[in-house]
């Protein structure tokens, strides 16, 4: 394993979705395709896998990165290069829609007196269960 360099221009461009780690701020990415467009890096690159003789030789398959957020989106189901670069625009819209997304935070309450008895209840009744499994005690 090698380490990474200091000067972010030596990095690769992409990296494997295991290494990307999506921060927990809260800053708000662009869903706009037009600004998007201004923020991606899209590199191209040959399909793997069956499709005949087109595929192999057309550089149809498309990686798309995202500099702000550090997200690494592909697409290379189409023979076409303009489909794929579609299908992984709207991916990204997706990706960045989910980050975006606002959680609302958790409200605590308290467990009203009915459940509390109901649970005591239903303690009282396993615990007697579990009584009549056990060995009687017989005394000489």
């Amino acid at each position: 394993m090698t380490p990474k360099s200091k000067d972010p221009s030596k990095d690769p461009p992409f990296g494997s979705p295991k290494t990307i780690k999506i921060s927990k701020n809260k800053k708000k990415y662009t869903t706009d395709l037009s600004l998007l467009k201004k923020e991606v890096v899209i590199y191209t690159y040959r399909g793997r896998g069956p499709g005949g003789q087109h595929r192999n030789v057309t550089d149809s398959g498309v990686r798309i990165v995202h500099k702000p957020s550090g997200i690494v989106v592909t697409a290379t189901e189409s023979r076409s290069q303009f489909r794929n670069k579609e299908k992984a625009f709207e991916r990204l819209i997706l990706r960045l829609k989910g980050i975006n997304r606002v959680t609302k935070p958790r409200i605590s309450t308290k467990k009203t007196k009915a459940v509390r008895e109901k649970i005591l209840h239903d303690k009282r009744k396993v615990k007697m269960k579990k009584e009549k499994r056990k060995k009687p005690f017989l005394e000489y």
